[in-house]
């Protein structure tokens, strides 16, 4: 996979991207000091038969910097030709992401962290702006 993040540096100088298939054009936020995937819970509430929950819970840092309960659902999902199987902590942030959606016109629906990057061997290459794991 080699996958352009340009569009999201430039419209909201964030590393962004989309999935491929259902749930189609997820948009996820590539962030490389977050120990866990995160999706969060307006698109876990929406898109409820993509995901599987599971019996574990996990307090996780959320966006503000407070410890916060989150139940953890697995998801499969696809990145051009990437499939990521993974669990993911549904974190509800909705006030920070309806910021962000103010301030860039872009809906971010979740984090993929260092899980995501370790796992598939990503690099994030800033000059050629791309995320790959070739």
């Amino acid at each position: 996979m080699e996958y352009p993040i340009h569009y999201g540096l430039e419209k909201a100088g964030l590393p962004l991207i989309l999935t491929a298939e259902d749930p189609k054009n997820l948009c996820f936020l590539i962030d490389t000091g977050s120990t866990r995937d995160v999706i969060f819970d307006f698109v876990y509430q929406h898109f409820k038969d993509y995901f599987t929950l599971t019996d574990e819970t996990q307090n996780i840092m959320g966006i503000d910097g407070s410890l916060k309960p989150t139940i953890i659902v697995n998801a499969d999902l696809r990145f051009d030709d990437l499939r990521y199987k993974a669990p993911f902590a549904v974190l509800e942030a909705n006030d920070a992401i309806t910021q962000v959606q103010a301030e860039t016109g872009i809906q971010i629906h979740g984090v993929l962290g260092i899980p995501f990057l370790i796992e598939n061997k990503c690099l994030i290459d800033f000059d050629k702006l791309t995320i790959s794991n070739k």
